[in-house]
């Protein structure tokens, strides 16, 4: 996985201009839970799919863009969590061992 590291409010509003023309994906992950270094892991075995946008945020570091990111796009916050973004709203989120590459891919196919 070919990770843009997320750790600027700027980038949230780029994100969400960005997923009008392609989708954006987020993932929120704690360098404190074992939960997340696994789904991170999962992830990390996979390629991005070309015009894809794939976001980390260490919510640890950042957990006030956590919050941000939870409060605008109206999802609950979890650790981990992965959010993919189309056209300035949250179209699919997941947590947990709920998130899998596949669910990701489907999530973007239908839009």
């Amino acid at each position: 996985m070919n990770w843009i590291i997320l750790e600027e409010e700027k980038q949230l509003d780029e994100i969400i201009n960005d997923s009008v023309t392609i989708p954006q994906v987020i993932f929120k992950h704690s360098t404190r839970c074992a939960t997340s270094a696994m789904a991170k892991n999962r992830l990390d075995k996979n390629s991005a799919p070309d015009g894809i946008n794939f976001y980390f945020l260490d919510l640890i570091k950042h957990r006030d863009l956590s919050n941000k990111i939870a409060d605008y796009f109206r999802v609950a916050h979890q650790s981990p969590q992965i959010l993919v973004i189309h056209n300035g709203k949250s179209i699919y989120n997941e947590s947990h061992s709920g998130i899998t590459f596949d669910e990701i891919e489907a999530a973007i196919m239908q839009e």
